[in-house]
């Protein structure tokens, strides 16, 4: 019921865009003198605020189209190399990338936003290396003939791509899939996978929620399992090619995380109302160019998004040595050659300092040498993966951590 009264707000809010938009573009016709008289320029300013934020979203493109390295711009190619239900990897190559250069697969997170939300990610990333991501697929697109999708599928996708790179690859984790990152690397450990991943690198990732909770964190804890079902999981209409999955819509998601920051959302709503008014609009652009991204959601199966609430946030079964894959119990202490670095932001306040740094407690076998801690001071959520500080600072971290640990794991795999 909430699905489809959601599609009926929206299909409203479609109109009402259209509406202002139109207005707006009126107002702002040159040729339009009320444009500029009186409360014309505020007017319209506001009618495309409203009309920006209300507009209907679907998938954004990655578009990145070249990159500079060292003075030179570089064309980029992007194409899916492995095409699966429920996600397709997605590579990145420019023409002047090395022959030995490392590849990196990029696990982006499943929670309610597309990968392109690692946009900046991939393009920092793909200044030195061949990048693959994971592009998961919005749950109401998927045909129910395609089955179910739960944490023991995610890990499976994340060894199949593994595997279809090869040998000697890298992977970083972004938060949420620094779960079953971690799971699939042991698993493939223990079974002595030779395209384990040369070296596990995973960004603000809850893999002891116990350390430093948040209020996400908090709110998982606080409510049973049957408020979520009951709330939070919905039935997709009709009219999509998912019709009949449940699934934990976008929507919900995306209200949750609105709510956090609402003051800071009106704020920067705000902001764009005003740079509008004066004119900047490279400003305007700056905002609205967040806002597309940030508000283009899409669904997780029901399934997936459960196992992770019970699974990451209520009984903590990674670190109590609790999980399963496909029935087996998923063993860290098997991995004595994947180097580890956690990396998290002295800001989070989604994935609290010490969730990610938990992990390097939590592989014995590993040695001290092959395990590696970074906190960034001043850094929010995403900040570590995205922005200035990213680019600069915590890329070249991740970079030489790669590189100094390639060619021993390369030949380890030999």
């Amino acid at each position: 019921m909430l699905y489809s009264l959601y599609e009926i707000q929206q299909a409203w809010r479609t109109s009402a865009t259209a509406m202002a938009s139109v207005t707006a573009e009126w107002l702002n016709n040159p040729k339009n003198p009320m444009g500029t008289m009186g409360f014309g320029p505020t007017v319209s300013s506001a009618l495309e605020v409203f009309a920006h934020a209300a507009e209907p979203r679907g998938k954004p493109a990655f578009g990145i189209g070249s990159v500079q390295v060292g003075g030179n711009t570089h064309e980029v190619t992007e194409a899916d190399v492995l095409h699966k239900p429920f996600g397709n990897l997605k590579r990145f190559t420019h023409s002047g990338l090395p022959a030995d250069r490392p590849k990196v697969l990029i696990v982006a997170p499943m929670s309610g936003h597309y990968a392109t939300l690692l946009r900046g990610t991939v393009e920092r990333m793909l200044h030195n290396a061949e990048v693959y991501i994971t592009d998961w697929a919005d749950a109401k697109m998927v045909p129910m003939a395609d089955g179910l999708f739960d944490l023991d599928d995610y890990i499976d996708y994340i060894i199949e791509f593994l595997e279809h790179i090869g040998p000697g690859a890298h992977m970083v984790a972004v938060c949420q899939p620094s779960v079953p990152a971690f799971a699939a690397t042991a698993v493939m450990a223990d079974d002595g996978n030779p395209c384990r991943p040369a070296t596990l690198t995973m960004m603000g990732g809850p893999i002891d929620t116990r350390e430093g909770p948040t209020e996400v964190n908090e709110m998982a804890v606080n409510r049973p399992m049957h408020w979520f079902k009951q709330y939070l999981i919905q039935t997709v209409p009709m009219h999509y090619p998912g019709a009949g999955r449940k699934v934990y819509p976008g929507f919900l998601q995306l209200s949750g995380f609105m709510s956090m920051n609402l003051s800071n959302h009106m704020m920067s709503q705000y902001g764009l109302f005003k740079h509008l008014v004066a004119g900047d609009g490279e400003s305007a652009d700056a905002t609205k160019t967040f806002y597309d991204e940030y508000l283009s959601v899409c669904d997780m199966t029901a399934e997936f998004y459960l196992q992770t609430v019970n699974a990451v946030f209520k009984e903590y079964l990674l670190p109590r040595g609790l999980l399963t894959h496909r029935g087996k119990t998923v063993d860290l202490g098997k991995i004595t050659d994947t180097a580890i670095l956690c990396v998290e932001g002295e800001r989070d306040d989604i994935s609290g300092v010490g969730q990610t740094k938990a992990a390097l407690e939590l592989t014995p076998g590993l040695p001290d040498a092959l395990k590696k801690y970074h906190l960034h001071p001043g850094v929010g959520h995403y900040g570590i993966f995205n922005g200035s500080k990213w680019r600069g600072k915590i890329a070249p971290v991740v970079e030489k951590w790669m590189a100094d640990h390639a060619r021993a794991k390369l030949q380890a795999v030999a």
